[in-house]
């Protein structure tokens, strides 16, 4: 079945994006200061392995929670600038979601909620929380965890939230909804779906993803990237990206690879002519290794983030245990993934004590807003350490 390109504009080819200097360096070699494999699960279809890292080793707890599809990388700039250039002050943690980076990918139903628990267990496991379930004492509980979800991340987010609400300092839902409602035609949104089914050229594949997630003007404009020095950013090193084929098929090596020097290997990171080059490059380095980004493990993280549901009463609930002057909600007024109404319904139901609508972005506002989005989540965990006596 052949189903239109997504609407928008002409973007660069993987051939082009691939003859580029700045192809090598798309993705940060930024090395954590602690990882591993936590097994979780038991009872509950495991156990697997859970890939955990934390980048810092600042007294500030913050998670971020990736969407579909999403691997720890994706928080890159994020990464960079909590977990590296003030590494002193926060201690960043990034999971793999079941199926999909270094984690393992049970054949299994995946739910948001069961994801919830894999992430709740992770917590545990690194002593971000002192167990899981948490203590029936409330004096052995801390509100320490500042939780940041994008997309599917925000719905694994919710469900966090109401497994951890205690121990919760500040929590952010970005560009996420309460269910997936449909919009126009039934015939329209048969077609949406099928898009992530139906198989694809790369070209198409990644031209179809970058014009769903970012805002088209967005795409055209000059690469906004901040890239790191690894002369001078903290536990930073030169990319280690892998040969690519035309195909999108690593031919040596993974972006995860050790950085080993070289004199063919770039030793800086280079900006792209614009934003759609870095995002198609990002995306090769990311689907170059089948095993860390396979097809089964995509399906099933959609199907828990299409069957994701909290009503009306249930985020009242989660909003009253968590404090609502604790949740911030934002969402782009741009987005062709998750449309503006699914965020202003969430806004309308969980009454936020911060909401941002943001004019002109899409999908991914850390990304898009990339200084923005970090000066916000700056601002978010001062107010919550200040609530919380730490500052």
């Amino acid at each position: 079945m052949l189903l239109p390109p997504v609407k928008g504009p002409q973007l660069p080819t993987v051939a082009e994006t691939l003859t580029l200097d700045a192809f090598p360096t798309a993705v940060y070699n930024l090395e954590p200061d602690q990882k591993g494999l936590c097994p979780v699960a038991e009872g509950r279809g495991g156990p697997f392995n859970m890939s955990w890292e934390i980048h810092g080793e600042g007294p500030i707890k913050l998670m971020f929670i990736m969407g579909l599809g999403g691997l720890k990388s994706a928080w890159q700039r994020q990464t960079l600038y909590f977990g590296h250039e003030r590494r002193d002050k926060y201690s960043v943690l990034l999971v793999d979601n079941r199926g999909m980076g270094d984690s393992d990918k049970p054949l299994m139903r995946y739910s948001t909620s069961e994801m919830a628990k894999d992430l709740a267990e992770v917590l545990a496991h690194i002593g971000w929380i002192p167990s899981f379930p948490l203590p029936s004492d409330p004096a052995l509980i801390q509100r320490v965890l500042h939780i940041v979800g994008i997309s599917m991340g925000g719905m694994i987010a919710q469900e966090l939230a109401v497994l951890l609400a205690p121990a919760i300092s500040t929590l952010t839902l970005c560009n996420t909804a309460a269910v997936m409602e449909p919009a126009g035609s039934f015939t329209e949104n048969i077609k949406h779906r099928l898009g992530f089914l139906v198989p694809k050229s790369v070209d198409r594949s990644v031209s179809d993803a970058a014009r769903q997630l970012f805002s088209h003007k967005w795409l055209l404009e000059p690469d906004n990237a901040r890239v790191p020095d690894p002369k001078i950013t903290p536990k930073c090193h030169p990319p280690a990206g892998p040969a690519i084929e035309a195909n999108g098929k690593a031919s040596k090596g993974t972006a995860n690879d050790s950085a080993e020097e070289s004199v063919n290997k770039p030793q800086e990171y280079l900006t792209f002519p614009t934003n759609a080059h870095r995002f198609i490059a990002q995306e090769l380095h990311k689907r170059a290794d089948r095993s860390r980004f396979p097809t089964t493990g995509f399906l099933l993280q959609l199907i828990a983030a299409g069957w994701h549901r909290k009503t009306p009463e249930q985020l009242r609930e989660m909003a009253d245990a968590v404090g609502r002057e604790r949740i911030a909600i934002m969402h782009g007024d741009h987005d062709n993934m998750i449309s503006l109404k699914h965020g202003q319904k969430l806004i309308e139901w969980v009454q936020p004590g911060q909401k941002y609508i943001i004019e002109g972005c899409g999908h991914v506002p850390m990304v898009e807003r990339e200084g923005w989005f970090n000066e916000v989540m700056e601002e978010r965990c001062a107010f919550g350490e200040k609530m919380d006596g730490r500052a």
